[in-house]
């Protein structure tokens, strides 16, 4: 069996791959960064036309997106998310219809009321990217019930690996600690330290994808645990892994407006199918940590 994995360079994509090896599935990768795999931009049809009519996965998984809310990242996020989920569903339709098809959804896209986010959760255009996001989910839907496609979408809260960037505030948090361990004298200054999100394994989310696609019960489904902790709880373990007090390290910024307070998960769904996560909040932080303090 054969698969392709779009936007592969991610952390999302490398521990997918891992995942589908081992169960004897081979991968095929396009990203629009270069590296070991194809390097071409998913908004553009006649590359992804092209692919999906030569290799005709049994599986494709698009996880292609620029990781920000910003404005200034509209049309960046509108042709990899809107365009691209559109070059694929055509593609596939056309060429390969018994493909299952995986689209990623975020929490981002949904109105959060403070409330744990399911599936009948009403979406929100509250940003490009939840624009974006929101588009990709309606023509998923569009190609499932006119043509009959296997489209699934997983909608991801909060999830991080050792493979994250410092772009992202969990990694940047795990890297400083460990820096000041080392005799750094830097200062970390952040937002609202006790807003609340999920932190989940990345390779544990790969797990649920893997498990949503391989059913057709259900074709769409929020992916987390459900538990919810502050940043500030994020940055106590990670500088108490290496000895420190956080408080001579990192500068609350209380004058930062963050987009949300709370940012959790109802993953009743999901879990009806036999998937949970197997990595604990301070499991994550020690993966992240790596062996330092340990």
């Amino acid at each position: 069996m054969k698969s392709i994995i779009i936007g592969i360079n991610g952390q999302d994509g490398y521990y997918l791959s891992n995942l589908l090896r081992l169960n004897k599935i081979e991968v095929f990768g396009l990203d629009s960064t270069p590296g070991t795999w194809l390097t071409g931009d998913v908004g553009n049809f006649e590359i992804v036309q092209s692919l999906i009519k030569s290799y005709k996965p049994d599986y494709l998984f698009h996880f292609a997106a620029i990781s920000t809310t910003k404005h200034e990242a509209l049309f960046d996020n509108h042709s990899a998310i809107s365009t691209g989920t559109l070059n694929i569903l055509e593609s596939v339709k056309l060429h390969s219809p018994g493909t299952k098809v995986f689209l990623s959804g975020s929490a981002m896209q949904f109105k959060n009321k403070g409330v744990p986010i399911d599936e009948q959760t009403p979406f929100d255009a509250s940003s490009p990217y939840s624009v974006a996001r929101i588009h990709s989910i309606y023509s998923g839907r569009y190609f499932r019930n006119s043509f009959g496609l296997k489209v699934y979408a997983g909608y991801f809260f909060n999830h991080d690996s050792p493979l994250r960037t410092e772009q992202h505030l969990n990694q940047k948090i795990a890297a400083t600690a460990k820096r000041v361990a080392k005799g750094s004298q830097e200062k970390l200054e952040i937002g609202n330290i006790e807003v609340q999100k999920e932190f989940n394994f990345a390779g544990d989310i790969v797990e649920a994808i893997w498990a949503l696609v391989n059913q057709e019960q259900i074709f769409e489904a929020v992916i987390g645990s459900g538990e919810a902790h502050s940043i500030r709880e994020w940055i106590e373990y990670c500088f108490k892994k290496v000895g420190l007090k956080w408080q001579d390290f990192v500068i609350p910024n209380k004058n930062f407006i963050p987009e949300y307070e709370i940012l959790v998960s109802n993953p009743k769904l999901i879990k009806s199918i036999g998937w949970k996560p197997k990595n604990s909040f301070n499991q994550l932080a020690d993966l992240m940590m790596g062996n330092t303090g340990a």
